[in-house]
């Protein structure tokens, strides 16, 4: 049986609104030849029925088990092609050729990571998409000197993937942690601006300070000499604020988006602060508030009847 020419690991876990739009995305992708794995974390909505309306395998690992790291590993011992493209189950592709354009640049052999654009969706805080614009410029960039790339749209080598597997212990940034041990071993990392997505985030102020807490405590074990501390977060935060509420007016988006700068910016950094204050273990209990917010309803399956729901698709 031939390999396909990408497999196309997404993490998910309660995606039902948002999986369908990248299936459907992938399904207009140029390169066709592909094979879609599902790593799902005990979803208790609709993402596995979404799932399986696509040729897509779905790989379980149970909620207490999730770590990024190791739900990208179950991933890629499941998958079958050379090169492993990674997406959120929240994004989708802008173009038909993203994959194309991802995959790519692997032609080049000291290519170990490729990288693409994020922009931020309808519903994204400003705040969020001044980041989305400062992290992912138009112009690309073939042999980056930082590790810089996210998961969320990217993609690797699978003979790499295996011998370096994912670091499961890290609440986040497992990304940032297998990019910096690939290029401490000769290894280049590519972005491709042309590879673009949007990310649909609509993140509540728990959220975001639950995000940038988890990231930072998985920074300083990366990066141990690293510090942040409240000096850091006061001047960010005022930084970043005035930052965004210039441009907004030049926008002409600071009435709409005022509100929502200000809390935002407050609380990535907040959360920054706070993950550099953690000593502790990743316990079981933190990994829920990071991972699972709103709590993990154990046994909440949706209710079997006879009567189709309706399709609202149809109606549209």
């Amino acid at each position: 049986m031939p390999q396909p020419a990408c497999s196309i690991i997404i993490r998910a876990h309660n995606e039902e609104r948002h999986l369908g739009r990248l299936l459907e995305g992938i399904a207009q992708q140029t390169v066709k030849d592909v094979e879609i794995i599902l790593v799902d974390s005990g979803s208790t909505d609709g993402t596995l029925a979404v799932a399986a309306r696509y040729p897509v395998q779905v790989v379980h690992i149970a909620p207490e088990e999730f770590t990024f790291g190791r739900s990208l590993n179950l991933g890629i011992q499941a998958a079958s092609a050379e090169l492993l493209v990674f997406a959120s189950a929240h994004v989708y592709p802008v173009y038909p050729d993203w994959l194309e354009k991802l995959l790519a640049p692997f032609a080049d052999p000291q290519i170990a990571l490729v990288y693409g654009k994020q922009r931020g969706g309808p519903s994204s805080k400003y705040s969020e998409r001044q980041i989305f614009a400062s992290w992912y410029p138009d112009d690309a960039q073939q042999y980056q000197e930082s590790p810089f790339c996210n998961n969320a749209n990217a993609a690797v080598r699978r003979d790499l993937a295996i011998e370096h597997p994912y670091n499961e212990t890290l609440p986040g940034l497992e990304d940032l942690d297998w990019a910096t041990r690939m290029m401490n071993a000769g290894y280049k990392i590519h972005y491709a601006p042309e590879a673009e997505i949007i990310h649909v985030h609509n993140e509540t102020p728990r959220a975001v300070f639950n995000r940038y807490k988890r990231e930072a405590i998985a920074f300083k074990h990366i990066y141990i000499h690293e510090r942040f501390g409240f000096l850091d977060f006061v001047r960010l935060s005022a930084r970043n604020i005035v930052r965004d509420m210039q441009n907004a007016a030049h926008d002409g988006e600071l009435l709409r988006s005022f509100g929502s700068i200000i809390w935002f910016r407050l609380c990535q950094f907040w959360g920054t602060y706070q993950g550099y204050r953690y000593s502790g273990p990743l316990t079981w209990q933190l990994r829920q508030r990071f991972y699972y917010p709103n709590g993990i309803q154990q046994g909440n399956q949706p209710i079997e009847r006879p009567v189709k729901p309706i399709d609202y698709h149809a109606i549209q």
